[in-house]
């Protein structure tokens, strides 16, 4: 994780850049994969002073906390405590959805072969999440994929269409 403290209107003393780079430490142990923490402290004459986080994560999920207050380590507690408040609750949303994809099962799963129409369960998909691939893209991946049955692409027009493999070895698309 990249880490960057800024004072603004103020120069920040080595006891202000310690404790700031403290409190970011502790984010560490969400295991979010935390790509960059940038930290800025101002200081206004009305305000006092102003810390904001700015947490980028691999996802391309931004959290973003604003606290004000008169202490600066003051200030740096509550934002922290706000932080990791919000990484909680990411964290939870993430470890509460179910499986999205092949890719996630591991490498045990395979396709279903033969099915009881009783005992369907369909799991809704969202297909946001994954990275748009173009058709050679895709017939790429079906080719290097053993288990992987079906994959989903973007066409040229930008629509989501499917591709899967063929018992004779070719390719359906829907």
């Amino acid at each position: 994780m990249k880490r960057s403290i800024t004072g603004r209107h103020f120069d920040l003393t080595e006891a202000i850049t310690n404790y700031a780079q403290s409190a970011v430490d502790v984010l560490d142990k969400y295991n979010l994969d935390i790509t960059t923490a940038n930290t800025v402290i101002s200081k206004s004459e009305k305000k006092g002073f102003t810390v904001e986080f700015i947490v980028n994560l691999k996802d391309k999920n931004t959290i973003v906390i604003t606290q004000n207050d008169k202490d600066v380590y003051a200030a740096i507690d509550l934002a922290i405590e706000r932080v990791k408040k919000a990484l909680r609750r990411h964290a939870d949303k993430i470890k509460g959805h179910r499986i999205m994809s092949f890719k996630d099962m591991g490498v045990e799963a395979e396709a279903v072969t033969d099915l009881d129409a009783e005992d369907i369960e369909i799991v809704p998909m969202d297909l946001e999440l994954h990275k748009p691939m173009d058709f050679d893209e895709a017939v790429d991946a079906l080719r290097e994929e053993k288990k992987r049955q079906f994959i989903v692409f973007n066409d040229h027009e930008g629509i989501m269409r499917v591709m899967y493999k063929r018992a004779d070895g070719k390719f359906g698309l829907y």
